[in-house]
């Protein structure tokens, strides 16, 4: 089912090859089939060609924590918490700035449990 739906989003970068949401799609999609590289060459397409996006910059921080590459992940969420701010997008301020706090260490799960 998910080699058939990767088809399908493939299609539709072809057909729309600037379309942010299919390249979003297509990144996430890849992450689910444990594809790292292939997520992360469209993740780091979405920050260079689309930085509006504010949706990559989580999932791109997060792949670079998985990919123990922390200073790219600060770096990812610090440029994600300038956009939101930017865009007045409190929610994905807020889940950007926890997952920041809790890569540098600022923040404790365990904190988190009263």
């Amino acid at each position: 089912m998910q080699a058939n739906r990767l088809q399908k989003l493939l299609e539709f970068l072809q057909s729309e090859p600037n379309d942010e949401f299919v390249q979003y799609a297509l990144a996430t999609e890849y992450l689910k089939l444990n594809d790292t590289e292939n997520a992360l060459k469209y993740f780091e397409g979405l920050v260079n060609n689309h930085p509006n996006y504010s949706g990559t910059y989580y999932h791109l921080g997060k792949l670079y924590e998985q990919l123990n590459r922390k200073e790219d992940a600060l770096r990812t969420y610090q440029q994600g918490m300038q956009i939101t701010r930017q865009k007045r997008d409190n929610h994905a301020l807020s889940e950007l700035q926890s997952a920041y706090n809790q890569a540098s260490g600022l923040y404790d799960d365990e904190d988190d449990d009263y």
